[in-house]
């Protein structure tokens, strides 16, 4: 999914060098791989450049701040996690109503499990500025993997009442509102799907969860209409990671663990896809804990 997680700041940012092979991989006949995204130079060198400017002393503290935010995001681009929270988080610490700042740390905190703080992060951008309408994308998915799926289908509606033909959009508040009520949900989405481009790739991973269409279909559309290099590794990560959510809803986590590293493995790290996949990977893990635990304890002998 492009350009959901920051607005324009993000643009230019996304990495080349993908190549297209076929692969017998096990799940589908005729299953993707990309090469994956390397590092692009020139985002090596923009992170260079801001180290050292870093290093001026004489920096306003907005100056620096900005700075900061600019290093976060580029080592963001490249999956230096870690290293963006840091600066995401002194930005903040020298600029308090950095809206953009409290965007990525929710956003983190979502992909952390921290839902509480990433509420309130969410909350301070809308605070900030309540046109900020991304921010009801990253608080409604938090609240979707928060399991407060009555509140995020308000979110990622207003959300997809922005821009009702966006097939992303319309995916997110269905996988919120099958929680509550799956006949329902596809319903609606079957509705959403009417306002939507036949021509957008994206249009096809609606047609599969109506059931319109099967993986087979889905991956051979992602190898249509490249108009730059990159692009079939950032249509695999989506194709993987939405083929990974149909399988769990289906009840087979296996398959959906398979898919979720291959949505992993194109290294498109801006992507909400790829963002979740590691976290849709670790409930898949929990849930299969749990179910072995219960096991056990069904199993145990009584005296």
């Amino acid at each position: 999914m492009k350009k959901l997680l920051a607005p324009a700041l993000i643009a230019g940012l996304l990495l080349g060098g993908c190549a297209t092979q076929p692969s017998s991989v096990g799940y589908e006949p005729q299953l993707l791989l990309a090469t994956p995204r390397q590092a692009d130079p020139q985002v090596e060198i923009q992170l260079a450049k801001l180290s050292e400017l870093l290093q001026v002393p004489d920096l306003t503290e907005q100056q620096r701040a900005r700075f900061l935010y600019d290093r976060g995001i580029r080592y963001d681009a490249v999956g230096l996690r870690t290293l963006a929270r840091i600066d995401f988080n002194q930005a903040l610490s020298l600029q308090p109503d950095y809206t953009d700042v409290y965007n990525f740390i929710g956003i983190y905190a979502t992909q952390a499990m921290e839902f509480d703080q990433a509420y309130q992060a969410f909350d301070a951008v809308l605070e900030l500025d309540p046109e900020f309408t991304f921010a009801y994308l990253n608080r409604g998915i938090a609240l979707y993997y928060g399991e407060r799926a009555d509140l995020a289908v308000q979110d990622l509606t207003t959300f997809l009442l922005e821009e009702p033909s966006d097939p992303y959009r319309a995916i997110w508040l269905y996988l919120a509102q099958q929680e509550l009520d799956s006949e329902q949900a596809l319903i609606q989405l079957a509705d959403h799907r009417t306002r939507m481009d036949e021509d957008n790739w994206a249009t096809g991973l609606v047609d599969l969860f109506l059931g319109r269409i099967g993986a087979g279909d889905l991956l051979a559309s992602s190898r249509e209409g490249l108009s730059q290099q990159g692009e079939l590794a950032e249509r695999l990560c989506e194709a993987y990671f939405y083929l990974g959510k149909r399988a769990r809803l289906q009840g087979d986590n296996g398959k959906a663990m398979n898919l979720y590293k291959l949505a992993l493995a194109t290294n498109v790290y801006e992507f909400v896809e790829h963002r979740y996949a590691l976290m849709e990977m670790r409930q898949v893990a929990e849930s299969a804990m749990a179910e072995a635990e219960a096991r056990t304890r069904d199993r145990a002998p009584t005296f």
